[in-house]
């Protein structure tokens, strides 16, 4: 089993926010944090809540890093919701990557769908909104641009996309379905890891024939949510990992070429569960970002972001 109590570099700074039933819409969670700077300390993040029926919503609100306890906007619409009945989106949209790219803000968000054998199915769509201002978006496409397909057979989610900064065109790092288990008694539980995928224009995507980041703990069973930063040095990858006999912790992994990675999960850059408060069974879905010079980090707790989302700061980011 994992260690529950690596050291980490990490400070945390407590709880932002719990979906309550603040909306119609927002009767639970927040998940898949994604934060916008509009000015000075204050940013916009973009989450996922669920309403009464389990479908999954895109919002967003504004905080301040100095005060993040406080919320100083709340969403009063969604800003997507699920789509039409049939779609790959009709149970649900999810956030994941915002990328702001040809005068646009670029959204890269999850689609989700239920089906009888397994209990979901999951794809990857593009939707789209001006640069600046208020956040306003709609679907790029009316379906996913990156479905499963001969490298990834049984779903895809989770993107996290960039231009490549060697360009021209894009990356992208995805959560991969490796396979379903089944379970005598219990609906089939999923195993998947990470896979990375290349495109031309950000829509069509050629995924890597093998993947970037595997299962290697015992008993580890899923990675989720990569995101990459790349420093002068090295790429640095967060994700969350979870297994048979512990819940979603985040990792941390290194690369010269954003293709082949290192985990370093023990390494101070990870992030394990507190044991205390909102994150003490769990930590997933990390969002790291720059701020005046420093590293921040919003991320979920327990129960897949049930508990909502929270905020640390990286304490001596020279770590490496």
């Amino acid at each position: 089993m994992v260690s529950a109590a690596a050291p980490t570099a990490w400070r945390r700074r407590g709880l932002v926010f719990r979906a309550e039933g603040q909306r119609p819409w927002m009767a639970t969670h927040a998940q898949m944090p994604h934060a916008e700077p509009i000015g000075g300390s204050t940013f916009r993040v973009y989450f996922t809540c669920r309403d009464d029926a389990n479908r999954s919503h895109i919002a967003w609100l504004v905080v301040d890093l100095e005060r993040p306890d406080r919320v100083l906007e709340l969403a009063s619409e969604p800003l997507i919701a699920p789509g039409p009945v049939g779609r790959f989106d009709d149970m649900g949209v999810m956030t994941s990557c915002l990328v702001e790219a040809e005068g646009q803000r670029r959204f890269y968000v999850i689609g989700w769908n239920v089906r009888t054998s397994v209990p979901m199915h999951t794809s990857i769509g593009l939707a789209v909104g001006p640069a600046s201002g208020s956040p306003r978006i709609e679907r790029r496409l009316p379906g996913p641009v990156l479905e499963r397909n001969p490298a990834n057979p049984y779903y895809v989610s989770c993107p996290w996309v960039i231009a490549d900064p060697a360009g021209p065109g894009w990356r992208m790092w995805f959560m991969n379905g490796l396979d379903w288990l089944e379970r005598a008694g219990q609906v089939p539980a999923s195993r998947y890891n990470v896979a990375h995928a290349r495109s031309v224009d950000g829509i069509d995507w050629t995924p890597d024939p093998t993947p970037c980041l595997d299962l290697e703990h015992p008993g580890e069973l899923a990675i989720a949510r990569p995101q990459t930063l790349r420093d002068p040095d090295l790429w640095r990858m967060w994700f969350c990992f979870r297994g048979t006999d512990f819940d979603y912790r985040i990792g941390y992994a290194e690369s010269e070429d954003g293709a082949t990675w290192r985990r370093r999960d023990d390494h101070g850059l990870a992030l394990p569960p507190s044991g205390a408060g909102f994150d003490a069974e769990a930590t997933c879905y990390p969002f790291v970002f720059d701020h005046a010079g420093e590293r921040w980090m919003f991320y979920c707790g327990d129960r897949y972001g049930q508990a909502g989302f929270g905020l640390a700061h990286l304490d001596g980011r020279a770590l490496a």
